[in-house]
This record gives structure tokens, sequence and C-alpha cells, in this order.
């Protein structure tokens, strides 16, 4: 058999392959693990091993809803504790921000939009972010800096308490929850575009 032979016949082959996983894909879209082996029609191919729970609980994502958001709560003066301790060095004694460590976190109301190209938007919890649950979301996943994560999730809960009441998004005396935090309405709530597609974030 010639070389331009044996190209052509591996050339057919791979395309009757794709073609059959396609066909498989099209006619199973939900693209899960058994819609795939059955498109593969091969023997399991057994890769990765089956997550454990302490591995599953570092996988989260809460959207405006609150759904899958942990118990626990915190309140503005319990924030204040908690913030002095793990988050002043960085963010400032009035969330003011510190050069080249941490932004600032309160401020900046109407300054998203404007016509003098010489005022940049002042982008901060109160001024920019559109959910509440996004901010806890963040702070559980990436603050403090200097040790990400390792807020409980009571100390999340008491630490957007205390950066919301000083932001004047919420009151003072609010005691922030599961059930309270989403119910929260933040200054720029209306500034994204809405009706997202995707059902992960409904």
């Amino acid at each position: 058999m010639s070389i331009t032979s044996k190209r052509n016949l591996i050339i057919a082959a791979a395309t009757v392959a794709t073609a059959a996983v396609v066909a498989g894909c099209a006619s199973n879209p939900r693209g899960t693990h058994l819609d795939m082996q059955t498109a593969y029609n091969g023997p399991l191919l057994n890769f990765g091993t089956t997550p454990s729970s302490a591995e599953l609980s570092k996988m989260f994502s809460y959207p405006p809803s609150g759904r899958g958001l942990p118990p626990g709560s915190g309140t503005w003066a319990q924030g204040k504790v908690v913030y002095e301790q793990k988050c002043l060095a960085c963010h400032g004694d009035k969330l003011q921000g510190v050069t080249g460590l941490g932004e600032a976190l309160v401020g900046g109301r109407g300054t998203l939009v404007n016509n003098d190209p010489k005022k940049s938007p002042v982008k901060t919890v109160e001024s920019y972010w559109p959910y509440a649950t996004s901010v806890y979301d963040y702070v559980k996943r990436a603050m403090p800096f200097s040790a990400p994560g390792s807020l409980t999730d009571d100390e999340v809960y008491k630490v957007v308490a205390y950066v919301l009441g000083q932001g004047n998004v919420i009151d003072k005396t609010e005691v922030l929850n599961a059930q309270t935090l989403p119910k929260v309405n933040m200054p720029n709530k209306d500034g994204f575009v809405p009706g997202d597609p995707r059902p992960d974030v409904k």
C-alpha cells in the first residue's frame, strides 16, 4: 500500500470516528459522564478519584438567590473585631485601602458613570458589587490575602456585615445569615446587564 493510500485511510477512519462522537453528543446533549460514556462506546477510562467531603466543601458558588449559603451569622459589631484582626493591615482602619496591599472597600457611589475622562470610577464593595452573596463568596474564597479560605463561615458573615455596615448598605444592627444576606439591597444591583441565561447562576 502506498503512503498516500495509508494517509487517506487514516483520514477516513478519523473522520468516521469524529462523526460517531459528534452524533453521540448530539443525541445526548446533557454532556454527563454517562452520556459521554455512551457516545465513546468503549471501556470505562477510570480517570481520577471520587472527591472527599473535605474536597467538595471547597467547591462552592453562591448565586444572588443565596442557594447553598452555609449556616452561620454575623453582625457589624462582631465583624469589626474580625476585621481589625485579619483585614485592617491590607484595607486600612477606615476601609480606605492601603497602597500596594489592598483596595478600598467603601465609598465611590456615583463615580461609575461620568463624562469626565480624568475621573476614574471608584470600584468598591459599596459602589460596584451587585449582590451581597457575591461579596460573601469572594471573602470566603480569597480572604485574607495571607491565608485565603481560612475564615470560618461565621467570620465571613461577620466581616461582610461590617463592610456593608460601614458602607451604609445595611443597618449596623442587622444580623446577616443565609436568609437575610440575599435580601440585601446593593447600591449597584441594577448596574449590570440582567437576564444571564446560564442555569448555574439562577
